[in-house]
C-alpha cells in the first residue's frame, strides 16, 4: 500500500495495516430463526431432474451443519418424479436440499425459499466432498491461544474451499503464529505457507480441520451502484462483544482511492478487526473482502467511507493460486439482512495474530 493511502486509511492490526482489533473471551450468537413458515395445506415439491434415481433426500433448515434423515423412507425417487414434503409450521422458509444418487454423486440446493417457491428441482450432481477427500488421520487437534504472546492483534476471515480461509494479507502479515475460531468456538491453527498479494492485500491461509461450509462468490450479473451489501465480522472485539456484528450498506462507488478498480467502497460501516471478513449481496454471495476505512482523523468532513477489495479481483487471485472455489448468480428475490448475516456466521472465523 503506497505512502497516500497510508495518509489515508485508518489501518488494522495494532501497527500493521488496515482494519484489525484485539480478542475477547468466545461467546457466539444463535443463528436468527426463520421469519415466515410455509403453507401445511400446500406440500412443497422436490424433483429429480438429474437423469438418476435419487436413493436418499435430505431437506434441513438452511444453516444447520447436519443433514438428517433420508425421507425416501418408501424407496427411490425415481428421474423426473416429485417428492412432497410437508415440513412443519415452525420449520421456516428457507431449507437446504441434497439428493444423494444410486451412484454416490450428490445433487444440492441451498438456502431455498420454499414459502414463495414451494417446487425445487435438482438437475446436477457432483460427487460428494468426502468420497474425495477422506477424513484426516490423526484427527486435528483443537489448538490454544497463547495467553504469554508479546504481540497480540485480530481481524475476519471466511472459508472459501474446506481448509481454507481468505482474508487480508496485512491480518496475517508478521505472525509468528495464527489462529481461527471456528464457528462452533474451536481454536484451529494454520500452517504454512499462505497464498499472498500483497498488491491486492490478501491471503489464503491452510488451516487443517476447517472444513465448514464455505461461500459462494458472485459470477453475475455485474455489481451496480446502489445495492444493498452486507459485511460481516469481528470489529473491536476487545471493547464490543466477542460475536460477530453485522452491519448493512450500500455499494457506493465501483472503484476505491484515486480510481483504483480493485476496490469498491461501501456504506457498510467497518471498524478495526472487520478487515479481511466478507462483503456479501442480499442474495449472500460474496461480492468483496472488506478491506479499510477512510481515517476521519486524518481527512476533515469525512465519516463512514469504507473500502472492500472487490468480488472479480479476489476470484482473480484465487484462480492464479490454483483454488477451486464456488459461484453462483444473484437474481430473483432478495433475502433479509438477518438471512445473509446467517449464510456468513457458519463461514466467518476470528483470525487471532499472535507475534
Amino acid at each position: 500500500m503506497n505512502q497516500t493511502l497510508r495518509a489515508l486509511l485508518l489501518l488494522p492490526a495494532l501497527a500493521l495495516a488496515p482494519l484489525p482489533s484485539p480478542l475477547a473471551a468466545p461467546a457466539w450468537a444463535q443463528s436468527a430463526p426463520n421469519a415466515a413458515a410455509p403453507d401445511p395445506a400446500e406440500p412443497v415439491r422436490i424433483v429429480n431432474r438429474t437423469g438418476q434415481a435419487a436413493t436418499a433426500l435430505h431437506a434441513v433448515r438452511s444453516g444447520r451443519t447436519d443433514w438428517g434423515g433420508n425421507l425416501l423412507n418408501r424407496g427411490p425417487l425415481p428421474t423426473n418424479a416429485a417428492f412432497a414434503m410437508r415440513p412443519g409450521a415452525e420449520a421456516g422458509c428457507r431449507f437446504d436440499i441434497r439428493l444423494v444418487l444410486a451412484d454416490g454423486r450428490e445433487a444440492l440446493a441451498r438456502n431455498q425459499d420454499i414459502c414463495t417457491t414451494p417446487r425445487v428441482e435438482l438437475y446436477t450432481a457432483a460427487a460428494p466432498a468426502a468420497a474425495a477427500t477422506p477424513p484426516a488421520t490423526p484427527q486435528v487437534a483443537a489448538a490454544r491461544p497463547n495467553a504469554n504472546a508479546r504481540r497480540v492483534s485480530t481481524g475476519t476471515g471466511f472459508l472459501v474451499a474446506p481448509g481454507l480461509v481468505m482474508t487480508n494479507q496485512h491480518v496475517v502479515g508478521g505472525c509468528d503464529r495464527i489462529l481461527a475460531r471456528m464457528p462452533g468456538g474451536a481454536w484451529l491453527a494454520a500452517v504454512p505457507p499462505a497464498r499472498v498479494d500483497r498488491a491486492l492485500d490478501l491471503s489464503v491461509l491452510s488451516i487443517p480441520g476447517a472444513n465448514g461450509p464455505a461461500l459462494e462468490f458472485r459470477n453475475a450479473p455485474t455489481l451496480r451502484r446502489g445495492e444493498g451489501v452486507v459485511a460481516y465480522g469481528f470489529p473491536l472485539s476487545n471493547l464490543l462483544s466477542a460475536d460477530p456484528k453485522l452491519t448493512r450498506g450500500e455499494v457506493n462507488g465501483l472503484a476505491g482511492i484515486r480510481n483504483d478498480p480493485n476496490t469498491i467502497q461501501i456504506s457498510a460501516e467497518v471498524q478495526p478487526g472487520n478487515s479481511g471478513g466478507p462483503l456479501l449481496d442480499m442474495q449472500g454471495h460474496v461480492v468483496g473482502v472488506v478491506v479499510a476505512k477512510l481515517d476521519s482523523r486524518r481527512v476533515q468532513n469525512v465519516d463512514n467511507v469504507n473500502f472492500a477489495v472487490r468480488g472479480e479481483a479476489a476470484q482473480a487471485f484465487l484462480r492464479r493460486a490454483g483454488i477451486s472455489f464456488r459461484t453462483a448468480e444473484s437474481r430473483g428475490a432478495e433475502l433479509s439482512a438477518a438471512d445473509v448475516g446467517d449464510i456468513a456466521h457458519r463461514a466467518t472465523v476470528l483470525l487471532r495474530c499472535e507475534g
